[in-house]
């Protein structure tokens, strides 16, 4: 397993971690039983992989208590990072859902603590209802001011930010910010624009999330009809395949990614590779990410992923990749949020 540093610390971040979102199960994910979880986590130790990544909100905090109970009397091994919901990041709720989280988690420390959407109205709405609530949005200073607090203390060891633009960076950049965690993958590229160059400016380390575009370039789709709508509600499809998940009422670019997992298959079949490997391997061969997480509930799943950190991808094959995947990032464009209008973003 390859090692990368993160950000401007000392911390060695295997580049391949675990997703833990489907730990616990759910209504998104269905049933995920605890002896597949502590499966995988054991085999994902074993092979080297030290980041595990989950959140309060991944149904409603059984991701953490199953990740805790899996890594047990391995606790020391692993980098744990988790996320607290925009809605609990008030002056008064930060410290109590810390707290809930390390319970959960069965530790007295979590190493990289992360604001999980920026401190805005559109992202607030999608962790509550409550009238009150958006009326009052906490100030930037106050929760990065919580955050130092919960370092000070110890609970926390580092602080983190997810899906936050260089605007939103740049307004928490006095807070020790360690890590930024963003979509990135063949058809998600739009961070390469200005974020990445940003946070390896300011030495913040990435974590990619959705390297797989949820199964989208492990080619399990032969065609958009396919992709069930809880897959299609992002604005790489049609506005309407998402059903009513679907609020970003853009036109998608499915005809160029289809026609790119098309091209990027047979580009596998040459390489003697699985289309998987090679989208994983395509992502983590950029030398800005310092992680790349895969969510998988097996341990055949989670030694294909391995295999996909081992494969060195020739440079001419990731030069292909990159020129084939290239018109989606133009259709799409740079801003990472693959869910809403990019006219009315959550992320900037």
């Amino acid at each position: 397993m390859r090692f990368n540093i993160l950000g401007n610390s000392d911390i060695a971040v295997s580049a391949l971690g675990l997703g833990c979102w489907s730990f616990g199960g759910g209504a998104y994910w269905g049933h995920t039983s605890q002896k597949d979880v502590e499966a995988v986590v054991r085999s994902a130790l074993d092979s080297g992989l030290n980041y595990f990544d989950t959140a309060e909100v991944y149904n409603g905090g059984e991701s953490e208590r199953a990740l805790g109970l899996a890594l047990g009397e391995h606790r020391a091994e692993a980098i744990i990072g988790t996320k607290v919901s925009t809605s609990a990041c008030g002056p008064s709720a930060l410290r109590n859902h810390c707290v809930a989280s390390l319970k959960r988690l069965g530790t007295d420390y979590i190493d990289i603590y992360m604001l999980h959407w920026p401190i805005n109205k559109k992202a607030l709405e999608h962790f509550s209802d409550d009238p009150e609530l958006l009326k009052t949005l906490p100030t930037t200073e106050e929760v990065f001011t919580g955050l130092l607090q919960l370092k000070k203390e110890g609970l926390i060891r580092n602080i983190g930010v997810s899906n936050h633009g260089v605007q939103q960076m740049d307004q928490a950049l006095d807070s020790e910010i360690l890590v930024n965690e963003l979509p990135y993958n063949l058809v998600s590229r739009g961070i390469e624009t200005d974020i990445l160059p940003y946070c390896a400016k300011k030495r913040i380390g990435v974590i990619a999330y959705m390297a797989m575009q949820q199964g989208l370039l492990a080619g399990i789709y032969p065609t958009p009809e396919s992709v069930p709508p809880a897959q299609a509600h992002s604005r790489h499809f049609h506005y309407s395949r998402g059903g009513e998940q679907s609020r970003h009422g853009e036109d998608g670019a499915e005809r160029e990614i289809f026609t790119l997992i098309g091209e990027a298959r047979k580009l596998a079949d040459q390489l003697g590779v699985t289309l998987p490997v090679l989208s994983l391997a395509w992502a983590m061969s950029n030398k800005d990410i310092a992680c790349t997480l895969v969510g998988v509930r097996s341990v055949e799943k989670i030694k294909m992923n391995i295999s996909a950190a081992e494969f060195a991808l020739p440079e001419d094959a990731r030069r292909m990749l990159d020129s084939l995947s290239l018109s989606v990032l133009e259709k799409l464009g740079p801003n990472p949020d693959y869910y809403e209008n990019r006219k009315s973003s959550r992320i900037f």
